[in-house]
């Protein structure tokens, strides 16, 4: 674990070597982590970084496989409704183009970018980024797409929609019959291979490597 700086020690240090905790603010030294180690805030156990191995390569995979299902799992049917003998199939796309259509054009419009807009910015900064460290070109325009990716962060609201979808399913299973359909398969998918590049992609190695303080960060 890192050691805990006194106040009066701070200006005898660089601001290099020192790292802040997210969650209780407590200043500290930072360690020097070897491939697989993590660092933990002393005081409240958070973690403050990790030196995971391979994180472009790692990142870039999974990068690509959610990019590949990102186009199943908004446009294939998420399930099929039979009511009173009506079949109708429903995708992500569908929902906004039906908002759309009852003139609720703000309400799809926040659905679609929420849903649809920036997970898929999200991704294709991801993947501008990770490939400017890989081939170590643009890395100036990595930094400024990572920090626009950490903005939308917050707005990429996956989980929010799955979870609508969740209690769609629940409520109308006793008036209609429900079929799932591979669109929610995929979107299941989507939704965990972005909760897993969340963790592999460590943003302090991210970070290091796009300012050219650690040119070995797939290592």
């Amino acid at each position: 674990m890192p050691d805990p700086v006194d106040a009066l020690r701070v200006s005898d240090l660089p601001l290099d070597d020192l790292v802040a905790c997210h969650e209780c603010d407590l200043l500290m030294r930072k360690p020097a982590l070897a491939p697989g180690e993590k660092a933990q805030c002393p005081r409240c156990g958070y973690e403050l970084y990790a030196h995971r191995h391979n994180v472009v390569e790692r990142s870039l995979a999974l990068v690509l496989a959610a990019l590949l299902l990102y186009i199943p799992a908004n446009f294939l049917p998420i399930m099929q409704l039979n009511l009173l003998g009506q079949t109708s199939e429903d995708t992500v796309w569908s929902g906004v183009v039906g908002l759309f259509d009852t003139g609720m054009q703000g309400v799809a419009v926040v659905v679609f970018l929420c849903s649809m807009g920036i997970p898929l910015l999200k991704l294709l900064c991801q993947l501008a980024v990770l490939l400017s460290i890989r081939w170590k070109i643009g890395r100036s325009y990595g930094l400024l797409l990572y920090r626009i990716y950490h903005h939308m962060k917050d707005w990429g609201m996956l989980e929010v929609y799955l979870m609508g979808v969740l209690v769609a399913i629940v409520k109308l299973a006793d008036l209609a019959s429900i079929t799932v359909g591979l669109g929610l398969v995929c979107f299941v998918s989507l939704l965990m291979v972005q909760v897993l590049l969340e963790v592999v992609m460590s943003p302090h190695q991210i970070w290091r490597a796009l300012s050219g303080e650690d040119d070995h960060a797939g290592d």
